[in-house]
C-alpha cells in the first residue's frame, strides 16, 4: 500500500475532509492526537493532563431507593396503615378473611416501594392462623349440630338421657 503524495493533484490536504466523509477529530489541547501515545512527562515533576472524563460505565443510580442522610426523614411507609389494620381483625374469627387481605395488600404495597412492613406479615401469619382455627371449629360445631339433629330425629320431642347425654329435643 502506498502514502498518498501531498503535493499530487487530487489528494485531499491534511486535515481537510474527505470527500463523503466526516471530518476527522480535533484533539483537546493538551490532548495527543487520536491514535497517537500520551507523550512522556516531561521534566520538573509537572505531569500532563489526565485522559478526558467521560460518563462511567455503570448508568446513575435511581433515586429515592436507599436509606436517607443523616437527619432527613424516611419516607412514609404506603402500606403500613393496612398492615395494623389486617393485624387487628386477624383477631377476630370470621373477620380474619377481611385482616389477610388487608395484611398481603399492605405488603404489596410496602414491597414496591422497597420498604419492610413486619406488621403486615405478622396480619398474615396470624390472619391465617386465625382463619384456620375458625374453619376447624365451624367443622366440629356442624358435625356435633348434625349429630343432635339425627338423634332428636330419632328420639322425638321431649327430654331423652342417652349415654349421660341429655338432649332436649322439641
Amino acid at each position: 500500500m502506498t502514502t498518498p503524495d501531498p503535493y499530487t493533484p487530487g489528494t485531499p490536504e491534511p486535515g481537510a475532509t474527505p470527500p463523503g466523509g466526516t471530518p476527522p477529530q480535533q484533539p483537546a489541547p493538551g490532548q495527543p492526537a487520536p491514535g497517537q501515545p500520551y507523550p512522556a512527562q516531561p521534566a520538573g515533576g509537572q505531569a500532563y493532563p489526565s485522559a478526558p472524563q467521560g460518563p462511567g460505565p455503570y448508568p446513575a443510580a435511581p433515586t429515592g431507593q436507599y436509606a436517607p442522610a443523616y437527619g432527613q426523614q424516611q419516607p412514609e411507609n404506603p402500606g403500613k396503615t393496612l398492615g395494623i389494620v389486617g393485624l387487628i381483625l386477624g383477631f377476630f374469627g370470621p373477620l380474619s378473611l377481611i385482616g389477610l387481605i388487608l395484611s398481603i395488600v399492605g405488603l404489596v404495597k410496602s414491597r414496591k416501594v422497597g420498604q419492610s412492613n413486619g406488621v403486615a406479615v405478622a396480619g398474615i401469619i396470624v390472619s391465617g392462623l386465625v382463619l384456620l382455627g375458625t374453619i376447624i371449629v365451624g367443622i366440629v360445631a356442624g358435625i356435633g349440630i348434625a349429630h343432635v339433629i339425627e338423634t332428636c330425629g330419632e328420639l322425638g320431642p321431649g327430654t331423652h338421657y342417652v349415654d349421660g347425654v341429655t338432649y332436649t329435643c322439641s
